[in-house]
C-alpha cells in the first residue's frame, strides 16, 4: 500500500464510517408506509408524530428526494423528533449530522452522545461509530480498548465495516498485540461482503505478505475490487503494482481489469 495508505489504514475515520442516514432499502420498511410512500403521505405521519415516518422524512431532506429540495437543517429536525422517540436509526443519523456538522456546527461530543444511545439498543451501525470515534479520539479521550469493544459488538452482528476496524487495529497494534493473522482473518470477512476499505486491505495483505503467503495476483485481484467501487488508495496502490516487474523483468500477474477509476 502506498505511504499515504499505510499511514491511514488503521483507522476508519469518522467521515468514512459515519455513513448517510439510513434509508428503507437498508432497513425493514415501516410498517404504516409502503417503499414507495409519497412526500405527502411521509410528512403527514411524521406531523402525526410517527417516530418512523419522522426518520424517513428526515431521509428524505437529507438527499432531496420525492421531489423535496436538500435541506439539512429540516433533515436534522426531523431525525431529532424521532431520536427523542427512542428510534435507533434516527438516533444514529443524527450522530451523522453533528459527525459531518450537517445542517448543525460539527459536535463530535454530541456525534458521540447520539451514537451511544442508539448502540445501547443493540444497533450495529451506531456502535461500529462508537469505535470509530474513539480510535480517533474524536469527541471522547483516545481509546483503543473501547474502540475494540464497540467493534466487537458490531462485528458479531456482521458489520463489515467493524470487521474492518478489528483488522485496523490487530494490523496495527492498538488496544492489542500485534497480530497479520487475526488483522487478515477480519480483514477476509470484511471483504467477503464487499466492503472496499476490506478489499483494498486484503490486496494490501498479499500484496506485503501480511499474515498469508505474498500474492501479487491475489493483491492485484483485491486491490481492483476496492478500485472499482473508487477506494482511491486502492486504485493508486493498483497502478503501483501494475510497475512492479518480477525478478526476470516481465509482469508479475495478469492485469485483472481494465479503466478501474472511476
Amino acid at each position: 500500500m502506498s505511504a499515504k495508505s499505510l499511514t491511514c489504514v488503521a483507522l476508519l475515520s469518522a467521515l468514512m464510517l459515519s455513513s448517510p442516514p439510513v434509508t428503507w432499502a437498508d432497513n425493514q420498511p415501516v410498517t404504516t408506509l409502503s417503499q414507495n410512500a409519497s412526500f405527502a403521505e411521509v410528512s403527514s405521519l411524521a406531523q402525526q408524530g410517527n417516530a418512523e415516518a419522522q426518520q424517513q422524512l428526515g431521509v428524505m431532506y437529507y438527499y432531496g428526494q420525492q421531489g423535496v429540495a436538500q435541506d439539512y437543517k429540516q433533515s436534522l429536525y426531523w431525525f431529532q423528533k424521532a431520536a427523542d422517540q427512542g428510534l435507533a436509526r434516527a438516533q444514529t443519523d443524527l450522530g451523522i449530522l453533528y459527525a459531518h456538522g450537517q445542517g448543525v456546527p460539527q459536535d463530535y461530543k454530541q456525534a458521540m452522545y447520539w451514537y451511544q444511545r442508539a448502540a445501547e439498543q443493540g444497533y450495529d451501525d451506531a456502535q461500529v461509530k462508537m469505535g470509530t470515534l474513539y480510535a480517533n479520539g474524536q469527541g471522547v479521550a483516545q481509546d483503543y480498548r473501547q474502540a475494540m469493544y464497540w467493534y466487537q459488538k458490531a462485528a458479531a452482528q456482521g458489520n463489515a465495516d467493524a470487521q474492518y476496524g478489528i483488522g485496523s487495529l490487530y494490523q496495527h497494534a492498538q488496544g492489542v498485540a500485534l497480530d497479520h493473522k487475526q488483522a487478515f482473518y477480519w480483514f477476509q470477512k470484511s471483504a467477503a461482503q464487499g466492503n472496499a476499505l476490506g478489499e483494498a486491505a486484503m490486496g494490501w495483505m498479499y500484496d506485503n505478505g501480511y499474515g498469508v503467503a505474498q500474492d501479487k495476483t491475489q493483491a492485484a485481484y483485491w486491490y481492483s475490487k476496492a478500485a472499482m467501487q473508487g477506494n482511491a488508495d486502492a486504485q493508486t496502490d493498483l497502478e503501483l503494482l501494475y510497475g512492479t516487474p518480477d525478478s526476470g523483468g516481465g509482469p508479475t500477474y495478469v492485469r485483472p481489469v481494465y479503466n478501474h477509476r472511476r
